[in-house]
């Protein structure tokens, strides 16, 4: 709505400003993509694909989706129009909605919006140290308060295979899980540790550790990212139980939570995809990412308050008349040229009633002409905030106006 629209209008702009200083361009990849996409994407198993995409079939057979989430729709573009080939590391964010068929409530609807980075070609914990500062640092010039990090290793396919084959016995033999893990377990085992239900969380607190599966290499790099996170003053703590239950995530994964809304609630999470740009027909390629729900910092930054509402206006001309109207008109053209909002009332108004919607519309400044000006030469501006007038010559309007704004 026009009330709420401008801390939407602040958070997409902090975005740019901070990413483009880290180096990100800018990509807007379409609504509208292949089924198969996201089917290899994100995964066949995965309750996004299987419950969750709006999915609309074509005369030709083809089924093409409203995009669930952005990561896959950015790496088919990189690989689609081979970025890699202008420069090794590619910096790539992008804005937007996203769509997902699942029960609305606050902070989450069936379109939603996201903040999307994603960071291509390097495979270090120097870019995972990067983005993360990144994520942090645009939620704490947002005026985000509390926030905590939390970090975790996935390991690779050299070691996460011993983690699973012992996490599944583990779950094997676990009693209170419920449906959904029962389902999860045999086929996407790390989802559940996602789950939210308090009989599986209580059951998974004996539950084995990735960290103490992982290869000298994962070892190194996870220790390294922690160097990293402290020379850049970013706290954090380590949660074994963080995860990405997907095979293509490897090594770092991350969240940055708050507890502004009440219990902790996560506003940003990431983590590093090595394997995706091969499953979907690239080159084998390193990456990692992270995406940021807009609606939920939108609902953070208006309970602190920051939400400043419409922006005002810089002037109010109070047309009284026919003639008056045709002389302030070119004035109108010329000054919103200059990018000074300028309104008018397009009815017959009395004074009165347009000076009460100069006050609606939090005119700095107002304009009164009318014949009695027009004859006189000489119209009124009044400055609304003290009520204070002076007179200006009608015969150059638009300079005296513009002059105004000078300063």
């Amino acid at each position: 709505m026009p009330s709420e629209i401008a801390v939407w209008q602040i958070v997409e702009a902090t975005a740019r400003k901070l990413f483009e200083s880290y180096g990100f361009n800018e990509i807007k990849p379409p609504l509208l993509e292949k089924r198969e996409l996201f089917a290899r994407g994100i995964g066949q198993e995965t309750d996004i694909v299987s419950r969750e995409m709006y999915c609309i079939e074509e005369a030709s057979g083809d089924v093409i989706t409203l995009r669930p989430e952005a990561t896959a729709g950015v790496v088919r573009a990189y690989i689609q129009h081979q970025l890699y080939i202008h420069n090794s590391v590619q910096k790539l964010f992008t804005i937007g909605p996203m769509f997902r068929r699942e029960r609305p409530q606050k902070g989450r609807y069936r379109q939603f919006h996201q903040i999307n980075a994603e960071m291509f070609g390097d495979s270090g914990p120097r870019s995972d140290a990067d983005i993360i500062s990144m994520a942090f640092q645009l939620l704490e010039i947002l005026g985000l308060e509390n926030l905590s990090l939390k970090i975790n290793s996935l390991g690779c396919h050299a070691c996460r295979p011993m983690f699973m084959d012992k996490f599944s016995v583990f779950l094997a033999n676990c009693k209170n899980l419920c449906t959904d893990c029962i389902r999860r377990s045999q086929k996407n085992p790390l989802r559940v540790f996602d789950c939210k239900v308090s009989g599986c969380k209580d059951a998974l607190l004996n539950a084995p550790s990735i960290l103490d599966f992982l290869c000298d290499e994962c070892k190194a790099h996870f220790e390294e990212l922690r160097e990293y996170l402290d020379l850049l003053s970013i706290p954090y703590h380590i949660d074994a139980t963080l995860v990405r239950g997907l095979d293509y995530y490897i090594r770092t994964a991350f969240e940055i939570q708050t507890d502004q809304l009440g219990a902790q609630n996560a506003v940003a999470g990431g983590g590093r995809y090595d394997g995706l740009m091969r499953i979907l027909g690239g080159p084998d390629h390193p990456a990692i990412g992270f995406a940021i729900g807009m609606e939920r910092i939108v609902a953070l930054m208006e309970q602190m308050g920051k939400n400043p509402g419409a922006p005002p206006l810089d002037l109010f001309i109070a047309c009284l008349g026919k003639e008056a109207f045709k002389k302030v008109l070119p004035v109108m053209k010329e000054l919103r040229y200059k990018g000074l909002s300028t309104e008018i009332d397009y009815g017959n108004k009395s004074l009165k009633s347009q000076m009460k919607l100069a006050d609606r519309l939090k005119a700095r400044y107002t304009l009164i002409l009318g014949d009695t000006e027009l004859n006189s030469g000489i119209a009124l501006l009044r400055f609304m905030p003290t009520g204070e007038q002076k007179e200006i010559s009608v015969k150059n309007l638009t300079e005296s106006l513009g002059d105004l704004w000078k300063c």
